[in-house]
């Protein structure tokens, strides 16, 4: 019997949407300004998965040039019908203010992993938009409508509409089905037929910690929609103690086995050692995650096993248990021409004039372009925290003329709330390695008149970061073995959702390679490998 252990997926996972095609499982993940767009992972047995794609990946499909801080990609949903996929999608332009500028599209792809089409433009009322594919054959697209009135509850209500294949484009009446329960926060729309009702699964409260699942039912399409007498589905507000907190968003599936799983998203809170439990409950750096929990009927109502908070441990499928290869090494010495689907970029891909893995074979070689806090072109690459306690190490070489240029290794949140350590350059002491920090839009470099001065005969400066729960430290070395910690103590909660100023903001912590020069030479750094080991995990909450 298959044990599964929760989070499924760990890191930056968010907004789950689970397909299954025949005997195997796909879950698609929100990817807000990373490029490429939504990540789709693979399953047999629905605990152990893969990356398989990422969608997106053309600039004609996403293109998020100058999109704010955790706009882009918002709750992609991914569905199988008539012999292809269907993955719909929001691109969100303003996250800021009175409005939620965002654009609802679709695209398709005979393969999970082939190339999939061009968008389809839907519309731009609200944003998580799913698409349902009914008994009779008609599709149609349900999402949050967006209110900006002043005085006005922003989130309307779920509005249901046609969707024509054959006219590319909604039709016909746009009806609201339900405007949520007293929690508020409406959205996340998913509609299923089972049992002679339609079901209406939404999140509602808010991604954070009063998240939750709630479901209605109805024996109409269009309403009116029952809510479960025990409503939520799923919640760990009403658990401070679980270790899977924020639990909402969530997809439902029936095995081949005849067996009923809830995917969903969840967030793990560092430990709080002495503080208080409730208020405030704390900060994931390891962003939202994706957890499953076992569901049972009963009475056409459908409970999630154990009660409606999540378990971090449950009783897989009635299935063989199917492990895979791991999608990449720990350590990528960049041999390939193509990225592995793990590094990702922000908001665009990088041309041969960004990034190149040819221009110096066996190398990631980056051309130096805007600052972190860009949201234009950054030469960044990066890939998500995944583990609490994990070792990231590269080896680079750079040659900066001017202060302006700076290479080096990076822990990022966003444009406002990152750390690095740098190769760069000094008129009184040559190359150097230097910190820099950003927290909440506040600089400081914490070797400022102490930086460490490359010496003239070394090629290559091998940079680390070693990261223990709730903290973290960069490292160096000249020679590949001897190495040096910078006694300087970072914390993991500021690159947390729950840390940003303000709110509203959803991905989580990244580990890359940056090469910046805002002079405008290019100058460019070679990376010779990157490698991303996870460590040991001691976790109490």
């Amino acid at each position: 019997m298959i044990t599964i252990h929760n989070p499924i997926l760990t890191g930056f996972n968010p907004d789950p949407s689970i397909c299954r095609v025949g005997e195997d499982y796909y879950i698609g993940v929100s990817t807000f300004e990373w490029f490429p767009g939504v990540g789709i992972y693979h399953s047999k047995d629905l605990k152990n998965w893969y990356l398989a794609a990422r969608p997106l990946n053309r600039i004609s499909q996403l293109n998020m040039v100058g999109n704010p801080d955790s706009g882009g990609i918002w709750a992609p949903q991914l569905s199988h019908s008539d012999g292809k996929y269907w993955l719909i999608y929001t691109d969100v332009k303003v996250v800021d203010g009175q409005w939620k500028d965002c654009h609802n599209y679709l695209v398709n792809c005979e393969s999970i992993d082939g190339e999939w089409s061009d968008p389809i433009y839907l519309n731009s009322s609200g944003f998580d938009p799913s698409l349902f594919h009914d008994e009779d054959g008609k599709k149609y697209l349900v999402n949050m409508l967006w209110d900006h009135r002043v005085g006005n509850h922003n989130f309307y209500g779920i509005v249901l509409q046609e969707y024509s294949v054959e006219k590319q484009k909604l039709v016909g009446k746009k009806d609201i089905i339900f405007k949520g329960t007293d929690l508020k926060l409406t959205e996340a729309p998913h509609l299923y037929k089972m049992n002679g009702y339609y079901y209406l699964l939404t999140a509602e409260g808010g991604t954070k910690y009063d998240h939750a699942a709630t479901i209605a039912r109805s024996k109409d399409l269009r309403g009116p929609y029952e809510v479960h007498p025990k409503n939520p589905l799923l919640t760990s507000w009403a658990y401070p103690r679980n270790p899977l907190q924020k639990s909402g968003h969530a997809s439902i599936v029936t095995t081949h086995t005849d067996e009923w799983f809830l995917v969903h998203l969840t967030g793990r809170p560092l430990p709080k050692a002495d503080q208080p439990l409730l208020d405030h409950r704390g900060y994931c750096p390891l962003g939202r995650e994706t957890a499953i929990q076992r569901m049972e009927w009963e009475n056409d109502w459908p409970y999630v096993v154990g009660g409606n908070q999540p378990s971090l441990e449950i009783k897989g499928p009635n299935m063989e248990e199917v492990k895979w290869e791991k999608g990449h090494e720990e350590k990528d010495d960049f041999d390939t021409e193509i990225l592995n689907h793990h590094f990702q970029t922000l908001r665009i891909p990088l041309g041969e004039n960004i990034l190149s893995l040819k221009h110096n074979p066996g190398h990631l070689r980056l051309y130096g372009r805007e600052s972190l806090t860009s949201k234009f072109t950054q030469a960044f690459v990066a890939r998500r925290w995944q583990h609490f306690n994990f070792t990231a190490e590269t080896k680079v070489a750079f040659n900066p003329e001017s202060f302006q240029q700076s290479a080096g290794l990076v822990n990022y949140y966003n444009t406002q709330n990152w750390t690095s350590i740098q190769i760069s350059w000094q008129e009184d002491k040559g190359r150097i390695l230097e910190l820099m920090t950003c927290d909440n839009f506040t600089f400081a470099q914490p070797l400022r008149a102490n930086e460490i001065v490359i010496p003239d005969h070394v090629d290559y400066v091998h940079l680390r970061v070693e990261v223990k729960t709730s903290t973290y430290e960069y490292g160096y070395s000249f020679d590949g073995h001897n190495w040096i910690t910078i006694p300087v103590e970072f914390y993991s909660y500021k690159l947390s959702d729950d840390y940003i100023q303000g709110g509203g903001f959803f991905t989580g912590a990244f580990v890359g390679m940056q090469c910046q020069d805002t002079s405008g030479a290019n100058q460019y750094a070679d990376f010779d490998y990157f490698i991303y080991k996870e460590g040991k995990e001691v976790m109490e909450r």
